[in-house]
């Protein structure tokens, strides 16, 4: 617990990397909250959601069906900036109709969604997927809502440091990166023949050993400079 948060500080200092920190947080959720996958959705500069990690291939399709039949718990704790959840989603046909039925098809049975914010100020919400129906413990839902608050805060405060403009390039850089990493995943896993999580992993351990950021090495692998050895 205590290392997930000396992880989250990292965020206050320049040139951190913010796709591979935000895959870090889905990774701590499920590790220490005791859901099954987790998601986070983030705002670029006009104010357009758009899904920036997943721990899980799952979370990732669930995330991408919400943001394209704009219907599910995160839209809705990014629009009124407070948390959402559902217990069992299997009651939840006539709330989100779509979203449930996708949810249950991916085998999720319950959600929870914590807006990333500080004050008024929400920037994007963190996703919990769970496979068993049934409420999180308070214990869970304060923690959850922790994390989310101290990476908003992390990211907030790096923004802060630059120029409205540098603001939003830095933003929707990360944003751009996530379709980059999509693309080099889908390279590795026909090149190595390997799952996507494997090559999400292979992408992120090689860019911590070469001290390079995530983003950097999936242009890597996109423009045919790594090959099997990264």
């Amino acid at each position: 617990m205590a290392q997930t948060f000396v992880e989250l500080a990292d965020t206050l200092v320049l040139g951190f990397d913010t796709i591979d920190f935000l895959h870090t947080l889905t990774e701590r959720c499920v590790e220490l909250l005791h859901v099954d996958a987790a998601g986070i959705l983030l705002a670029d500069q006009h104010g357009v959601l758009n899904l920036v990690a997943a721990s899980t291939e799952k979370a990732r399709l669930l995330e991408l069906f919400q943001l394209q039949e704009d219907e599910g718990p995160c839209l809705d704790c990014f629009d009124t900036g407070e948390p959402v959840g559902c217990d069992d989603l299997g009651a939840a046909a006539q709330r989100w109709p779509r979203f449930a039925l996708a949810a249950r098809a991916q085998g999720f049975a319950a959600v929870d969604a914590v807006p990333m914010r500080l004050r008024d100020q929400v920037i994007g919400a963190l996703n919990l997927f769970r496979t068993s129906p049934g409420p999180p413990s308070e214990d869970v839902a304060v923690l959850a809502q922790s994390f989310a608050n101290v990476a908003a805060i992390g990211i907030l405060h790096v923004r802060a440091l630059w120029q409205s403009e540098m603001i939003a390039e830095q933003v929707q850089t990360a944003l751009d990166s996530g379709v980059t990493i999509q693309q080099a995943k889908g390279i590795l896993t026909v090149r190595l023949q390997i799952d996507l999580a494997d090559a999400l992993s292979l992408l992120r351990t090689h860019a911590r050993n070469s001290n390079q950021l995530l983003s950097d090495v999936a242009r890597q692998v996109i423009d045919g400079r790594r090959t099997s050895s990264t």
